[in-house]
């Protein structure tokens, strides 16, 4: 998969905790890293840590303030975050809110096979044999 940088590609990462590897192809496309522990670590959300279901409704609430906050072309990097196949609908809506969609969905060894599968559906998983790194 070959990025351009004049298309702020929007990347959703699933199953990489860490991107060691691609985080700075990715810094040298201007592209944001985000994940929730990092949008925490910023101080977006003033939400304590709640358990369970309000656990899910803050996170959905934090990425929601995050993603209509950003500016509609700003490409980014999304880690841990849709984590459920719930997330990921959910964020789909928000995409088609905006009339965005996502460049691609890369998936790493941790990643729930639900929305490998949902993602694959959508025509949003490299090829088999095409490099996403180079």
């Amino acid at each position: 998969m070959g990025f351009s940088p004049t298309v702020q590609s929007k990347v959703v990462l699933l199953g990489c905790a860490k991107v060691d590897g691609l985080s700075s192809d990715f810094r040298s496309l201007n592209l944001e890293h985000v994940s929730p522990s990092l949008l925490k670590g910023r101080g977006i959300s003033p939400l304590a840590a709640p358990a369970g279901r309000k656990e899910e409704v803050a996170l959905l609430a934090l990425l929601r303030r995050w993603f209509f906050a950003r500016k509609p072309d700003a490409g980014f990097v999304l880690t841990d975050f849709p984590a459920t196949l719930l997330q990921a609908k959910v964020f789909d809506e928000w995409l088609e809110a905006r009339g965005e969609a996502l460049s691609a969905v890369l998936v790493g060894p941790g990643a729930p096979a639900a929305l490998v599968e949902y993602y694959g559906t959508l025509g949003l998983l490299p090829e088999p044999g095409v490099s996403t790194h180079s």
